[in-house]
């Protein structure tokens, strides 16, 4: 027996996944379509993002953490609480008002959202039943309800957060490169990075350990492997910018 909802409180999750092939910030989204049942057109056909009510049992950070295990079966992954979303029109859409007739929550629903960093490559979407579907986080498809602005808005807090706190170190190997680091920082950011001057700032960080490792399996010269001292970091770390870019 499912536990009872509370049908005016959802929690949405933008799932942020970084794809090392193609060196981008994607969004993983799930497919909304809806026909007519006397007629068969399509009332509805768009992407939301995954989320679903809370349970009355549940705390918000439960409920979040059980929305993107049903999703991609993943559990432990950096999530971050960033904003509530309850303006009394965001679901007035009229193919919004399509779909709540079909679903059970109420049209005054109000949503916490979080966001979540994942690699792609450890979400395997072949047999997902959502239909879910990675999307570069500047070329979205259309969108349901009003998970543009959500996705928006997680994206820019990510953008401040990414430069005051170590979490870009949750999509990155255990050991990486400068290159990797740069790379992604540049995927979040948007924007190109000067290579020197970033490579001189990062390796002067205490708590970015070079190792007595370099690359194997690659065609090119092999570049110098790091790792993150999450301990160093805690025990040095004051409380302004991770780095300035």
């Amino acid at each position: 027996m499912e536990p009872e909802k509370i049908l005016n409180i959802s929690v949405d999750c933008v799932v942020f996944g970084y794809d090392t092939s193609t060196k981008s910030l994607n969004v993983l989204l799930i497919k909304r379509y809806l026909e007519s049942e006397t007629t068969k057109d399509i009332l509805v056909d768009d992407y939301v993002l995954t989320g679903y009510h809370v349970y009355k049992t549940e705390t918000l950070d439960e409920t979040a953490t059980r929305v993107l295990k049903e999703l991609t079966g993943l559990t432990g992954q950096y999530k971050k609480q960033f904003k509530a979303f309850g303006d009394p029109d965001r679901l007035m859409n009229p193919k919004d008002l399509i779909w709540i007739k079909n679903a059970e929550f109420h049209k005054r629903t109000t949503t916490i959202a979080y966001y979540f960093l994942l690699k792609t490559e450890d979400v395997d979407l072949k047999n997902n039943k959502n239909k879910a579907q990675w999307f570069p986080v500047n070329a979205l498809p259309e969108l349901g309800f009003d998970h543009k602005q959500i996705i928006v808005e997680a994206y820019e807090d990510l953008k401040v957060k990414c430069l005051s706190e170590p979490i870009i170190f949750k999509l990155l190997p255990y050991k990486f490169t400068i290159n990797e680091v740069q790379d992604l920082y540049q995927s979040i950011l948007g924007i190109e990075i000067d290579n020197r001057n970033f490579r001189r700032k990062l390796i002067n960080k205490k708590y970015i350990i070079a190792l007595d490792e370099k690359q194997v399996g690659v065609s090119k010269k092999p570049a110098q492997l790091y790792m993150f001292s999450k301990e160093v970091y805690d025990t040095v770390f004051q409380k302004n910018y991770l780095i300035s870019i």
